[in-house]
């Protein structure tokens, strides 16, 4: 026996940890530090906890309780919208509230690539929301207004017009006293692509509300990475960090489908094609791209649920290839990325929590929450971001997406694409999987359903129609049948444990596959081992002695002076 994808678990587990890891002193502020291997374990509040955190976390707390079906969790929710919408500023601009550990206040426009979608949300879930409406109008207006509009291209051998809009932002840092300041900068580089990340929010912007100013936004900071910025080469490869890259990947393809350019589509689905290439079979993705020896890489989360939006967004275009990746991606590293377990944790609950930091449950309260850095077979303890709270914000949106993906109705029906547990108004799925190859749908109502097949189900495909021999036709890899309520469709192929070898992160790996499912991950890492699927093995777990603090040297210097007091 063996564990099985379970999305609703995942969620269940999630939504635990962002409802318990805020700060009730602060009104449910939330923790983006946690340090689960300091003795004891802490969790401390920084700067970015109201930045993006409030727009991120507002998100990811939405889709976990939209697809629970629950509204346990709205107190915590309604804080963070409270959170949001504090700290408005020049231009319309987020900025950070004034916080013992917030520093300089400042906005980022990295950030609004937060702030944005959870406008969006609150905007679309209430259309008579006048605030947050104003202040999406507002922001994107701002925004627009700070822009460098690149018109004529001076050169040797004279002057040109630009024949398309080029926009890009001064700075990446925005003072709330002193505006832009050039001899400030948040030193990750990469402006032209992290000040972008706003583009899938901008996009969405433009189809919920026709804001021409969005899109015109949108274009505008497309068309500059694409460009000028140089930022990818002819084949879409780049030196730099992925998640950016990724997101902004996103948000080509959803500006190719109002547009209609296909240039944004050939470079969307190139930037795809690219990471995938230095991605595992199974969905662990590098944080960054040819920075540092992939040996060094770890896979944030935030990285595995831009892959899985882009391959969604590819097979809403027609690109029904990218499904395998969609489902690989979610029932493997997606879930793998997730803590689960938490025994080694030191917690000492006689500490008062005081100076932003707590101390109090924290093994219990961390449960849920996912890695900002993993290997492809363990979660390092010793590693900052080990737990991140950017990968939490950003992991139920993939979680959604898989769930709402597992069955879709198309123009022949209802088909199920990812394998797992889930009931609809018309349809009761389950699936045996990894144990044995079997799915089996019963239909609630008459309908025409069926099955997207996959290549690792080809050995000795069948169906059945209640229990009897069904033969199918696949169209486009599809496989449907006319039922009649209480109908059983079974899809059956034989499932083998197959051993492959595969590089990954500068390693030999050996991958143990059942079907779609990754069993084992040989050689087996520490501190965390991941992929422990067989049910009839003992976990094996590190103890409190095995994880020990190693002090500032893990830590950027904007984060010494919480953590370390």
């Amino acid at each position: 026996m063996y564990e099985h994808f379970d999305p609703m678990g995942a969620m269940r587990l999630v939504h635990h940890y962002i409802t318990n890891m805020v700060d009730p002193a602060e009104d449910n502020l939330p923790y983006w530090l946690l340090l689960p291997n300091k003795k004891p374990a802490e969790a401390a509040h920084c700067r970015v906890d109201d930045a993006e955190l409030v727009g991120s976390w507002y998100e990811g707390l939405t889709d976990a309780m939209a697809m629970l079906g629950t509204d346990e969790g709205e107190d915590v929710r309604q804080s963070f919208r409270r959170h949001l919408m504090r700290a408005w500023g020049a231009h319309g601009l987020r900025f950070c509230s004034d916080y013992p550990w917030t520093h300089t206040i400042h906005a980022s426009f990295h950030e609004m690539g937060y702030i944005l979608p959870a406008l969006n949300r609150i905007t679309k879930e209430f259309p008579d929301d006048e605030e947050a409406e104003r202040r999406t109008r507002e922001l994107i207006k701002g925004m627009r207004s700070l822009v460098i509009e690149r018109k004529v291209r001076t050169f040797w051998s004279g002057d040109y017009t630009e024949t398309e809009p080029l926009y890009e932002f001064p700075n990446d840092v925005y003072l709330w006293d002193g505006g832009f300041d050039l001899s400030r900068h948040t030193g990750r580089g990469e402006q032209p692509i992290r000040n972008a990340l706003m583009l899938p929010a901008l996009v969405e912007r433009y189809e919920l509300k026709s804001d021409e100013t969005a899109l015109d936004l949108a274009v505008g900071l497309a068309n500059d990475v694409l460009g000028p910025s140089r930022y990818f080469n002819y084949k879409m490869e780049f030196f730099g960090h992925v998640h950016s890259a990724a997101w902004f990947a996103y948000g080509l393809l959803r500006l190719y489908r109002v547009t209609k350019d296909n240039r944004y589509l050939e470079k969307g689905k190139g930037i795809y094609d690219y990471i995938r290439s230095i991605s595992s079979s199974f969905g662990w993705v590098p944080e960054y791209a040819q920075w540092h020896p992939m040996a060094e890489e770890h896979c944030e989360t935030c990285c595995v649920r831009d892959m899985i939006l882009c391959a969604r967004e590819l097979t809403k275009l027609d690109f029904d290839a990218y499904w395998n990746d969609v489902n690989l991606f979610s029932r493997n590293q997606l879930v793998e990325n997730q803590i689960r377990y938490t025994g080694y944790v030191t917690v000492d609950n006689t500490r008062p929590d005081a100076n932003g930091i707590t101390y109090h449950d924290i093994d219990k309260r961390m449960l849920g929450g996912f890695t900002g850095g993993s290997e492809p077979n363990a979660i390092s303890l010793q590693r900052f971001r080990s737990v991140a709270g950017c990968c939490v914000g950003t992991a139920p949106s993939a979680l959604r997406c898989a769930w709402d993906s597992a069955i879709t109705q198309e123009e022949g029906g209802f088909v199920v694409n990812i394998p797992c547990d889930k009931e609809t108004e018309s349809l009761v799925l389950r699936s045996d999987l990894p144990d044995t190859g079997s799915l089996t749908l019963t239909a609630k109502r008459d309908c025409t359903a069926g099955f997207r097949l996959y290549g690792w189900m080809q050995l000795n495909l069948r169906f059945l129609l209640n229990g009897k021999p069904l033969t199918l036709t696949a169209d486009h890899g599809v496989a449907v049948a006319a039922l009649h309520a209480g109908d059983r469709l079974e899809l059956r192929f034989d499932l083998q444990t197959q051993e492959k070898h595969e590089t990954v992160r500068g390693t030999d790996f050996t991958v143990v596959w059942r079907g779609c499912d990754v069993v084992d991950l040989l050689p087996k890492g520490d501190h965390v081992r991941l992929y422990q699927r067989d049910l009839s093995k003992p976990k094996v777990y590190p103890t409190a002695d095995d994880v020990v603090y190693t002090g500032a040297a893990n830590y950027g210097p904007t984060q010494q002076k919480t953590q370390l007091k």
